[in-house]
C-alpha cells in the first residue's frame, strides 16, 4: 500500500494518540480499525469528523465493533475538537440563518422520515416509535419497552377518558393510537413527513384519532394535555421560545406538556457535520440550559427525568434489526446506504453509553394550575 508523506506523518501522529485510549490501527480486537485507504489520515485533518464518517462509508477503514470504538473515543473527549473546516462553516451557518424556518422545515421529513417505510417497519418494532424504549427491570424487549414509555407518558401527563390531546411531531402514529386505544383520549397528531401521515392514517378508521401534515407554527386551537416525543430535535435555537409559546397557546389552563427530547451537556447552534450532511439536516440537541431560558415565563417546572442510558439499548436493539433484515431491503438500499445506517446507530449508541448526549423528559405545566404534579419513576 502506497502512502505519501502527508499521510506517513498522519498515520504516526494518530497512532500515537490512540494508543493512549487503547486503540490500535490495525490492530485485532473489536474495537480497533482495520484501515485500507491511507487517504483517511488525510481525509479527518481537512474535514473533520464529516470526512471520518465519509471514509466509513466508502470503506476506506472497518472496525468490528464500531460502537466500542466510539465509546473509547467518547471517553477521552477529543471527539468534540475534530469537527475540522465543515464544523467551523456549519456554526457560521446557523449564526447568519434560521435553519430551521417554516419554509426549510419540512427538509428533514423528506431526507429522513420519508426515505421509506420498509426501512423502518423492519427496524422498528410493532408501535413504530422512533425514539428511546423505557427499560424497566420488567421489561426484555423493543416492544416492551416503548410500550413502558408510553405508559409512562400517559401516567405523567394523567391522560382520562375524554380528554382532548394533541402529539407534536407524531412520527407514524403508534403514540396517538396508543393513547386512544388505551386512555379513552381523542387524540390529534402533527408531523412534517408525508410517508409518517400515509403509514398513521392505515388501520385508524375506527379509533379517535386524526392526522395532520402541518407545522407546529400553524397550530391555533386548544388541548387538555400536549406532548412532543423526539420532534425537539428539529425545532432549533432560534425557535424554542416560539416553539414554547405555540404550545402554551394550545395548553388549557389546568392541562400539562410533556416534552421528551435528546438533550446536549452543552448548549450548542449547530450539530455534527456527518449527523447534519447524512441524517438529520438543520437537527440541532438542546441543553438544559437552552430549555429552561427558553420557556422561562411560559411555563413552570414539575419534573425533569434523564432516561439517557436507556437509549443505548433501544439503538443497539434497532442495530440488530437493520443488519438481520438487509437482505429484505439491499435492492433498496445500497452497501453505502448500509455502512451510513450502521455508522450513524453504532455511534449514537456510543454517545447514550458514554453520556455525551441524554434523553429527557421534561414535565411542563401552568403557573398557578391547581392539576398535582403526576411524576413516575
Amino acid at each position: 500500500m502506497k502512502i505519501d508523506m502527508l499521510n506517513k506523518i498522519l498515520l504516526d501522529k494518530y497512532s500515537e494518540f490512540l494508543a493512549t485510549i487503547d486503540i490500535e490501527i490495525d490492530g485485532s480486537r473489536p474495537w480497533d480499525i482495520k484501515v485500507y485507504n491511507p487517504d483517511l489520515y488525510k481525509n479527518i485533518l481537512f474535514n473533520g469528523t464529516l470526512g471520518f464518517g465519509e471514509s466509513y462509508m466508502k470503506g476506506w477503514f472497518d472496525c468490528d465493533r464500531l460502537d466500542l470504538f466510539f465509546e473509547k473515543i467518547l471517553r477521552s473527549g477529543i471527539y468534540n475538537e475534530i469537527g475540522g473546516v465543515p464544523l467551523f462553516f456549519g456554526k457560521m451557518k446557523s449564526k447568519l440563518r434560521n435553519l430551521q424556518s417554516i419554509s426549510r422545515a419540512f427538509q428533514v421529513a423528506e431526507r429522513h422520515y420519508d426515505i421509506g417505510n420498509d426501512l423502518f417497519s423492519l427496524m422498528l418494532d410493532k408501535t413504530m416509535m422512533y425514539t428511546c424504549g423505557y427499560w424497566t427491570k420488567d421489561v426484555s424487549t423493543l416492544e416492551e419497552s416503548q410500550l413502558a414509555k408510553l405508559d409512562l407518558v400517559a401516567k405523567k401527563l394523567d391522560l382520562k377518558p375524554g380528554m382532548k390531546v394533541l402529539d407534536i411531531g407524531c412520527g407514524w402514529g403508534g403514540a396517538a393510537k396508543h393513547f386512544a386505544n388505551n386512555y379513552g383520549v381523542t387524540v390529534v397528531g402533527i408531523t412534517i413527513s408525508k410517508e409518517q401521515i400515509e403509514y398513521a392514517k392505515q388501520n385508524s378508521g375506527n379509533m379517535d384519532v386524526e392526522f395532520r401534515l402541518m407545522d407546529y407554527r400553524d397550530l391555533d386551537e386548544k388541548f387538555d394535555a400536549i406532548y412532543s416525543i423526539g420532534m425537539f430535535e428539529a425545532v432549533g435555537y432560534k425557535n424554542y421560545k416560539e416553539f414554547f409559546e405555540v404550545v402554551r397557546s394550545c395548553l388549557n389552563e389546568e392541562g400539562a406538556f410533556l416534552l421528551h427530547t435528546i438533550g446536549g451537556n452543552e448548549s450548542t447552534t449547530n450539530t455534527d457535520p456527518w449527523i447534519e450532511k447524512y441524517i438529520f439536516p438543520n437537527g440541532m440537541m438542546p441543553s438544559a440550559e437552552q430549555i429552561a431560558k427558553s420557556s422561562e415565563g411560559i411555563f413552570i417546572f414539575d419534573d425533569w427525568h434523564n432516561i439517557g442510558p436507556h437509549y443505548d439499548k433501544t439503538l443497539m436493539c434497532w442495530y440488530d434489526n437493520f443488519v438481520n433484515n438487509y437482505e429484505k431491503l439491499k435492492e433498496q438500499y445500497d452497501n453505502e446506504f448500509y455502512r451510513m445506517w450502521t455508522y450513524w446507530l453504532l455511534s449514537s449508541a456510543a454517545n447514550f453509553r458514554t453520556r455525551s448526549l441524554q434523553l429527557w423528559q421534561v414535565l411542563f405545566s401552568i403557573e398557578g394550575s391547581k392539576r398535582p404534579i403526576q411524576t413516575y419513576r
